[in-house]
């Protein structure tokens, strides 16, 4: 079973549900004229036959057969405005609910990303819902109708013939036992597809994004027997689902057929010792058929039921996954913490490990960046530098130790202040499937289309782009495969500087420069250097020569600091470093 509740994640909903209660009661007040209409009709056969077929009475026929008509249409009727309403009801709370599980996801911490497929967010918030939606509409609410509607046939059929109404109450022990048996294993089997087909669409994901990768290695054989193992797993699960759901059909259609002949058997005895009509018997059976079909129908219901509560458990997990958001200490308006006005950057003794069991990755770091100064962070992969970017923009929390930007403690300052600070250029470049004034604004309000200008000369962007068809609306594809490396970075480099923030962060910025866009992008770093507070992870060493202070890092120390001049005279880490990109 899984951690996670389907009740949890059912009080989620409800307010979503609520805000449709409207047409949810809409749907469900025919539901009566819909009871009346089921017993109606069989009254009525009996009659017809008693009354007038029997005693062969033809002059009221036209009456009776009227009346027949009319409670058909009637029952036609509420059962569309009830399939209307509910099916109406259903889907609009599922949009609503797609909407803010999307808006939830859109605010998780980037550390939530790292360790969860996006494949697996993709399914709950797609099959898992569309599994919800048809248990809203025709699983529990179905359910609630013909529980009605049979509790409402079983007292009419006690009315008519108590004999016949116990003989046919036999069947309930069996039925109730073979459908509580199957309903656990139904529920188990539907509970290990949804997490498989979770782990094949995350890996699905995976391999198409990669494909170019796959592809250029010749790992197609490979990834398509990895693919085909999540497969046969599924397979397997809904196998034996479909077996669990027809087992439990068959058993309750073969109960009924035998109930059926009991009740003819028996009936038709009665009728011989006159004391059963043959309307009352033909009315029965009628009616009994009446209550047999949602009780049939009451398998599949059971098995839209488990696939919501397999779906509940998995949607259940972006509920309990906390957002960014969650901690919002500090505002705007308080004194000293002044929008983006940088004043002043402490790390102090900080420690940080990604697990309490896991060894420590910045060890005791500590410096101090002052508005206006540059620092660069030196070492070899895995040395920290990433960690410390990382902890500053708070893709990573519980830090050890005090880092402080105007005075306030990181961990106080809320997540969207705290991005109105700096502008970050990352190692890793995205492109959407938009024009590039999209891929450099983000469609944010406060960035126009002459700061997106404005940012692309700054980074010396602009060049390139007007020489581009349509320029800034040129349509980006397949996250930049229809432009240069190079020239994906600087529109990268001008997102970042859009924001016109006073911090810069530099997470190792010139890693996919081709030799056509080198020289701007090493030009734009240069005035980005000259005129921005900065802390930026070195690539290139040259770059970062004029900086206020230079921390060489190893193992999550800080093993030298100093400006390039004194750590060059130094002769330790830096300076082999230096001689090293000089060879």
């Amino acid at each position: 079973m899984s951690k996670y509740s389907w009740l949890g994640a059912f009080a989620h909903f409800l307010p979503f549900i609520k805000a449709y209660r409207k047409d949810y009661f809409l749907g469900l007040l025919p539901v009566p004229i819909s009871v009346f209409c089921n017993i109606a009709f069989p009254w009525l056969i009996i009659q017809i036959i008693d009354q007038q077929l029997v005693l062969k009475q033809w002059e009221g026929m036209s009456y009776w057969t009227s009346l027949i008509v009319l409670v058909l249409i009637c029952n036609y009727l509420s059962s569309s405005f009830y399939n209307y309403f509910v099916q109406k009801a259903a889907l609009q709370t599922i949009t609503d609910i797609r909407k803010d599980l999307f808006d939830r996801v859109l605010h998780f911490p980037k550390s939530f990303y790292d360790k969860t497929p996006m494949g697996s967010v993709l399914t709950r918030i797609t099959s898992d819902l569309e599994a919800i939606t048809e248990s809203l509409a025709s699983g529990v609410l179905a359910m609630v109708k013909d529980v009605l509607v049979t509790i409402a046939l079983f007292i009419f059929l006690a009315s008519i013939s108590w004999k016949l109404t116990l003989l046919t109450l036999i069947i309930a022990p069996p039925m109730y036992w073979i459908t509580s048996r199957l309903r656990r294993s139904l529920q188990k089997s539907h509970l290990g597809s949804r997490r498989v087909l979770s782990k094949s669409t995350g890996y699905l994901q995976e391999s198409l994004q990669g494909i170019k990768t796959v592809q250029l290695y010749n790992a197609e054989s490979e990834s398509q027997s990895k693919y085909q193992g999540f497969t046969k797993i599924f397979f397997k699960h809904q196998s034996k689902s479909n077996l669990i759901d027809a087992s439990l059909f068959s058993i309750i259609e073969g109960i009924t057929t035998i109930s059926m002949g009991l009740i003819i058997w028996y009936g038709a005895n009665e009728i011989l010792l006159t004391s059963l009509s043959v309307g009352v018997l033909i009315g029965f059976i009628q009616t009994l058929d009446k209550i047999f079909v949602p009780i049939r129908d009451f398998t599949s219901q059971i098995a839209s039921i488990q696939r919501a509560v397999a779906a509940l458990n998995n949607i259940e997990g972006l509920y309990l996954q906390e957002t960014e958001s969650s901690n919002n200490k500090v505002t705007t308006s308080e004194e000293g913490f002044n929008g983006r006005e940088f004043q002043n950057l402490v790390f102090d003794n900080v420690f940080f490990r990604y697990k309490q069991d896991m060894p420590y990755v910045l060890n005791g770091v500590s410096f101090n960046l002052n508005k206006g100064e540059k620092i660069a962070l030196v070492g070899s992969t895995g040395s920290g530098k990433s960690t410390i970017i990382r902890l500053l923009t708070k893709v990573y929390v519980g830090y050890e130790g005090s880092i402080k930007l105007n005075g306030f403690e990181l961990k106080d300052i809320n997540k969207n202040q705290l991005m109105d600070f700096y502008s970050l250029m990352q190692q890793e470049v995205y492109l959407f499937n938009e024009s590039i004034e999209f891929n450099i604004s983000l469609a944010r309000n406060n960035i126009s289309l002459d700061k997106v200008k404005e940012a692309a000369e700054y980074v010396f962007a602009d060049g390139f782009i007007r020489s581009l068809p349509s320029d800034y609306q040129f349509q980006i594809t397949d996250n930049g495969g229809n432009l240069s490396a190079g020239q994906g970075q600087l529109i990268a480099f001008a997102r970042a500087m859009a924001t016109q923030s006073h911090l810069v962060l530099l997470d190792e910025a010139t890693s996919s420069i081709d030799s056509v866009t080198e020289q701007m992008i090493q030009k734009a770093i240069e005035q980005v250097f000259k005129e921005k507070t900065l802390i930026a992870i070195a690539h290139r060493l040259s770059t970062i020569q004029n900086s206020d202070q230079i921390l060489v890092l190893d193992k999550g120390k800080v093993i030298e600091v100093g400006d390039h001049k004194s750590l060059v005279k130094l002769g330790g880490t830096y300076a082999n470093l230096v001689n090293a990109e000089k060879k």
